[in-house]
């Protein structure tokens, strides 16, 4: 009897619980069901006032011995047009020029009567204004050699800009509204490295009025990016609302579903976006994978360099290539390609197949170009690697790897430098049993990426310098991109122990205006400053930073004496969640394998 007792109280719990379920998902759903409500209602008095209009219109001129209808739009449908782009354009940051456009392509064009359509032709207008900018550059007059230099990486970052806003409209154009809602991760990444790649252009040029013009020329195309993010938020959150409910809830209601993310299956730690053969490749590394080819320095293998293998990749190869380097020392610069793609890359462990160089600022080299590794292909996948830059702390800016690839993932490999060592540079990236070393900035950059059961091992930097884990540089609030560090452990090199009382460590600074870093269910060791953050110049973006901690254990934990800074907070469960893996990095390239335990919080 007692056990039925419990059961029967068991279920009086599940049932109040899917209760206060449903009442949070009505209250939060609200705003989108209006939005869709609101974008319905005003399609309908377009039609009824043009039809009303037309008939109006036609029984005049039949009065008058005219049989021609007259098709000039009347008052209520140029209101009602604006109605549903006031609608639309409500979170964008830059009213402005996000209403004045599309107000002119709906007079333009009368078919454009879906939410999608009006994204559609909006980010066509941020097309041309991100072509515009560039074609500005190209009658610039540059005064000295590095100005030139930069320049030429501005070439490239900008035909970068352009294949994502190509790719966002080119899917656009495929999809169903329907699926929008769905694929909304995949244009969120695409759109967001649209303006980081601006900015990465701007910021290889020197202090000066050259590097002033171009942020100004930049400005327009980054605030048409920038509303195309927020249009696009809008619409596909207003969309899966409607669907939501169209299903009854069902999914967000299943009494096994403790969060915003999905079930959870611990069978393993490997991110969820992997399809099989990938999930086996991965949770292969003991036993490894058959590869394509292999590179070996003692040339036993089919390649004694892996920059000759990569060169002989197949085009147009079907499925993932698997390359695997052998035990050695390989200093070389190497760069997986755009048309790279879907390579995974394996080594004999972190510490044995290790790509190397000694690129560095010091040298006059921009950073931009001082990465050993270069990861542009998507959908990489790199496990028992190392990779380094040993220009050494007073080589300054000196990057061992530089990874711009979507979708890419790192497993069991070791980055090594001091400042700037880890350059994250676009899209989405996750990191799982990694180590990472470094000084200044060491872990910087503008993806959307997470670093899982991570080591960070801070260094001894040079005299008078102080010690950051990450600089993250978000420079638009509608990017989706950010810094996570969860269940990582952040240590003191043996370097710096005996010095961590005389040098400041920080977990992170700002580098841009909407920096976004989360530190959660982490090991901080002692070392860290109890301030935890330190500002990059003055009180530049410290109101509009978002840094935040959670759950976090250790000596430099305590969030007691931490800064008091606007954009700092110590967040809760619920949000934390909001920057787990399944939350943070989800899209079509997560779904179809089931959610691991990984993909949510660990408490």
């Amino acid at each position: 009897m007692a056990f039925q007792d419990f059961d029967l109280i068991s279920e009086r719990r599940r049932n109040e619980k899917r209760q206060k379920a449903r009442k949070r998902i009505m209250i939060g759903v609200v705003s989108s069901v209006v939005l869709v409500a609101m974008i319905g209602a005003v399609l309908f008095v377009v039609v009824r006032n043009d039809n009303e209009a037309g008939n109006k219109k036609s029984n005049e001129n039949k009065s008058h011995g005219h049989s021609q209808q007259s098709t000039t739009p009347g008052k209520d449908h140029v209101v009602a047009h604006s109605k549903m782009v006031k609608l639309v354009c409500s979170s964008a940051d830059y009213k402005e020029k996000c209403e004045d456009p599309l107000n002119k392509a709906m007079e333009d064009d009368p078919k454009l009567t879906q939410p999608k359509d009006l994204l559609k032709a909006y980010v066509k207008f941020a097309e041309d204004e991100v072509s515009k900018a560039f074609n500005k550059t190209i009658s610039m007059k540059f005064e000295n050699e590095q100005e030139k230099g930069a320049f030429e990486d501005c070439k490239k970052l900008f035909e970068d800009a352009k294949d994502d806003i190509a790719t966002s409209i080119s899917e656009l154009e495929k999809i169903e509204m329907k699926n929008l809602s769905q694929r909304t991760p995949d244009f969120n990444s695409w759109l967001s490295a649209v303006i980081s790649f601006q900015q990465n252009c701007v910021d290889g040029f020197p202090e000066g009025n050259t590097k002033t013009e171009l942020q100004t020329l930049f400005n327009d195309s980054k605030e048409f990016v920038s509303n195309s993010l927020a249009i696009l938020s809008q619409v596909a959150s207003a969309l899966s609302t409607i669907q939501t409910l169209a299903r009854g809830s069902r999914s967000l209601l299943s009494e096994n579903s403790n969060s915003p993310v999905a079930s959870l299956d611990k069978a393993d730690g490997l991110p969820s976006w992997m399809n099989h053969e990938d999930r086996r490749v991965l949770k292969a590394m003991d036993n490894k994978p058959a590869p394509n080819v292999t590179v070996a320095k003692d040339g036993s293998g089919d390649f004694k360099t892996i920059s000759e293998c990569l060169n002989a990749v197949p085009q147009n190869f079907e499925g993932r290539y698997v390359i695997f380097v052998k035990e050695g020392v390989y200093d070389e610069t190497v760069t997986i390609t755009k048309k790279m793609q879907n390579i995974t890359m394996y080594g004999d462990g972190s510490q044995k197949s290790i790509i190397t160089g000694n690129k560095n600022f010091r040298d006059g080299v921009r950073t931009f170009l001082t990465a050993s590794f270069v990861v542009e292909g998507d959908g990489f996948i790199g496990l028992a690697m190392g990779f380094r830059n040993t220009a050494g702390p007073d080589g300054h800016q000196a990057v061992a790897a530089r990874v711009q690839a979507d979708r890419a993932v790192f497993a069991n490999c070791r980055f090594e430098g001091y400042q700037d060592t880890l350059y994250t540079q676009a899209h989405r990236q996750f990191y799982r049993s990694c180590i990472v070393t470094g000084t200044i900035d060491f872990i910087f950059g503008d993806a959307a990426v997470v670093f899982q059961n991570c080591i960070m091992v801070v260094r001894k930097p040079l005299e008078n310098q102080q010690n950051m884990v990450t600089a993250q540089g978000r420079v638009d609030k509608q990017q989706v991109t950010g810094i996570v560090l969860q269940k990582c452990t952040i240590k003191a090199d043996d370097s710096l122990v005996p010095e961590k009382d005389k040098i400041r460590s920080y977990l992170g600074r700002p580098w841009k205006e909407f920096s976004r870093t989360i530190v959660m269910e982490s090991e901080i060791g002692d070392f860290i400053h109890p301030d935890g953050w330190t500002a990059w110049e003055g009180d530049f973006a410290l109101k509009t930073l978002y840094y935040a901690e959670y759950g976090n254990t250790g000596p430099g934990a305590s969030t007691n004496a931490r800064i008091k800074w606007p954009g700092y907070q110590v967040i809760n469960k619920d949000e934390a969640s909001q920057f787990t893996v399944g939350s943070f990095l989800r899209g079509t390239w997560l779904q179809n394998t089931g959610v691991p335990a990984t993909q949510g919080l660990y408490n």
